[in-house]
């Protein structure tokens, strides 16, 4: 009644821990295609290495030790037999020469005696097994062997009129040239496994470039002048298409900057007459509120065009990072808060940047910061990876749910801050798209000081 549920209970947490290994397995795989690929050579190479491998030291080298010691032993019972024949009084000097002649033996005749005690083998383990068989099945009279001789097996066999110590060169009892065929193995497979690493490299190379080219298209970046299309077919279809790609979304920008570029003249003229016709009738009454709306609808033109056009029409360059946030602390220096701006390396960090693209970014969350807080803390971190930039405030903050609806265009949150302050709600939306133009983005957390923090995370 307690073996079942134990015999459970076991074969349960055997299923477990199979199940862990199996997915274990994955994660430990290299991930990159290079690696994956040189398993994909190797592996195979290996496997059938290793069947060759067992296939000819189970049969080729074990056969031809069988044959060898058959041999060997039938050399040795033949001069264990002439020995028997001999009477005591003869002399030994033919037998021995005849050994050393026809058979390529040593032989040396010792007085009586017993025999060596047997000792375990371990190199020469399957020698011992066949030579000892072979032997014992055609000389029946107690025997000793050593294998572990420098370049001779001795065999000792016992008889009544004296010990007969015969020295068996070792190429003749098993096959010795084992190692030049696992030597050509080996050279081979190394042979293959270069061309195979020289070839895959060539391969790889292109995939790397072109996964490089999308990586700097996607941070905003130039892609490098000397990329095209290399490699395999499939490699160089999708470098092509990489390319028609990157054409349309360019000249879709570009079409789209030339549209924007004219209603913001046009809309700009309009405001602009507008502004003469009231400076030609100022003291009328009315004339105030009109010049207000009509720079609240310049500020909000402003704003529209720097979201529809987002991060485009500029290109990126290495930029003074210390240098751009001081001018942005500067200029929110209007709304009368305390900012303090922290760096956490004490040097000039030049990084890849849409500069006045991105300096509006964080002036939209400082100056977002500035409406609704007394205090405000910016810090500026880099390490190999990424450019960090930290915006706290110790204003009333933003609840949890609603931190990422904020970024939707022309929404706002008033009711939840302060109704007091005009705002287009394109704040935060411009400012999201301005980091994803650079390959980063933009999300918000609690502040240490209470408030709002707002991090924006951008690759280097």
């Amino acid at each position: 009644m307690i073996a079942i549920p134990f015999r459970r209970l076991s074969v349960r947490s055997l299923r477990q821990m199979l199940r862990a290994a199996w997915h274990t397995v994955p994660s430990l795989m290299p991930k990159g295609l290079y690696a994956r690929a040189l398993i994909i050579i190797i592996a195979p190479i290996v496997l059938l290495e290793s069947v060759v491998a067992f296939v000819f030291m189970d049969r080729h080298w074990q056969e031809v030790t069988y044959r060898l010691s058959a041999a060997t032993a039938g050399s040795v019972g033949a001069v264990v037999d002439t020995f028997e024949s001999y009477r005591a009084d003869d002399n030994y000097l033919g037998l021995i020469q005849m050994a050393q002649k026809r058979f390529g033996l040593t032989l040396v005749i010792a007085p009586p005696g017993d025999l060596p005690p047997p000792q375990e083998r371990v190199i020469f383990d399957l020698l011992d097994r066949i030579l000892s068989g072979e032997i014992a099945g055609q000389i029946n009279k107690p025997y000793w062997i050593d294998t572990y001789g420098t370049n001779d097996v001795e065999v000792r066999v016992k008889l009544d009129k004296a010990t007969l110590r015969i020295f068996v060169p070792r190429n003749r009892t098993y096959a010795t040239n084992s190692h030049i065929f696992l030597v050509w193995m080996i050279g081979t497979s190394l042979v293959l496994l270069s061309v195979a690493i020289l070839f895959l490299r060539n391969q790889i190379r292109p995939i790397v470039r072109l996964a490089e080219a999308a990586e700097a298209f996607g941070k905003g970046r130039p892609i490098p002048e000397d990329f095209k299309a290399r490699g395999a077919r499939e490699i160089r279809q999708a470098a092509h298409a990489f390319e028609e790609m990157r054409d349309r979304i360019e000249k879709h920008v570009e079409q789209r900057t030339t549209m924007l570029a004219g209603v913001s003249h046009d809309l700009r003229t309009v405001l602009t007459r507008f502004k003469l016709q009231l400076a030609m009738i100022d003291g009328t009454p009315g004339v105030p509120a009109l010049r207000d709306d009509v720079d609240e609808m310049q500020a909000m033109l402003e704003d529209y065009m720097a979201f529809a056009k987002g991060g485009s029409g500029e290109a990126a360059k290495p930029t003074d990072v210390r240098a751009m946030m001081e001018e942005v602390r500067d200029g929110a220096a209007h709304f009368g808060k305390a900012i303090e701006l922290r760096f956490r390396r004490r040097r000039k960090i030049p990084v890849p940047l849409r500069r006045h693209g991105f300096k509006r970014a964080i002036a939209n969350l400082v100056s977002n910061a500035a409406r609704y807080a007394d205090n405000i803390l910016v810090t500026v971190t880099q390490d190999r990876h990424w450019l960090t930039i930290d915006v706290h405030d110790d204003g009333p903050g933003i609840p949890e749910e609603k931190r990422e609806i904020v970024f939707r265009p022309f929404l706002r949150l008033d009711p939840s801050r302060n109704q007091d302050q005009p705002n287009t709600g394109l704040g935060l939306a411009i400012a999201r798209d301005i980091a994803r133009v650079h390959g980063g983005d933009i999300w918000l957390e609690q502040s240490q000081m209470g408030g709002l923090r707002a991090i924006v995370r951008i690759p280097v």
